[in-house]
């Protein structure tokens, strides 16, 4: 399979290991100082797109790629306020298109034990959750796209919280408080606390390095790959609800 890198820092440098050692090939990489590579005539002959760039880049990396007939996996956080346009460009064209805000295996396994735990918490309203992430310094976002994916399936499963908010937050008042913090080369460590007065209960994922977001995203290259229609990893792992 040949595969264009978008986003070259250090999440497309891992992605590009290891989808060599997977036995594919990089067809073209693009990153800042050559974005104008991005176009229709250079990634002809690509299969599979993977973006990995910035919030303000990432529409138009995702799009351009559409347009192009391009498959594209993205990883990128922080530019879903236009999710739609791209879900509705990549219907109208009949284009391929997969988005999570985490590759990585066990998070989504993390995920998925997130929306059981909230749903079995209806019953028992003594408990309030927190959800806390720790990222790198140079990560740009806060809270992680993790983080929030999170506590939106919380919301999802639950009657008694409205939204999330970053900080300290109003249980009573329907809130769920996302704690952010930026520690060193932090890969990334997510964890989930269920608390009452007398005990507590945590679920959480810790990375150890970039690798399993990296093979991750190469999976559902692989997985996205002579298909059609808009994905996600629970479509990858086969994991319902």
């Amino acid at each position: 399979m040949k595969i264009a890198i978008i986003g070259y820092g250090r999440m497309g440098q891992e992605i590009e290991k290891r989808a060599v050692s997977r036995g594919h090939e990089i067809s073209l990489v693009v990153d800042k100082e050559n974005s104008s590579d991005l176009c229709n005539e250079k990634l002809q002959g690509t299969d599979v797109a993977i973006e990995f760039s910035l919030p303000s880049t990432a529409f138009d990396n995702i799009t351009t790629c559409l347009k192009s007939g391009i498959p594209v996996v993205s990883g990128t956080t922080g530019w879903l306020d236009r999710y739609n346009e791209v879900l509705s460009l990549c219907n109208k064209a009949g284009g391929t298109f997969m988005y999570a805000s985490n590759f990585s295996i066990g998070v989504n396994i993390l995920f998925h034990l997130n929306k059981r735990l909230a749903s079995v918490m209806k019953e028992f309203d003594q408990y309030n959750p927190t959800v806390e992430e720790i990222h790198h310094t140079k990560k740009l976002d806060a809270p992680s796209g993790t983080a929030i994916t999170i506590a939106a399936d919380i919301i999802a499963e639950s009657e008694r919280f409205e939204k999330w908010v970053s900080g300290s937050a109003d249980s009573k008042g329907g809130e769920i408080p996302l704690f952010s913090k930026r520690v060193g080369d932090v890969p990334g460590i997510h964890t989930v606390t269920w608390l009452s007065e007398t005990d507590s209960l945590t679920i959480g994922h810790e990375a150890f390095s970039r690798e399993g977001f990296a093979l991750g995203a190469v999976f559902a290259a692989e997985f996205i790959q002579n298909k059609k229609g808009v994905y996600s990893m629970k479509d990858m792992l086969g994991f319902s609800g």
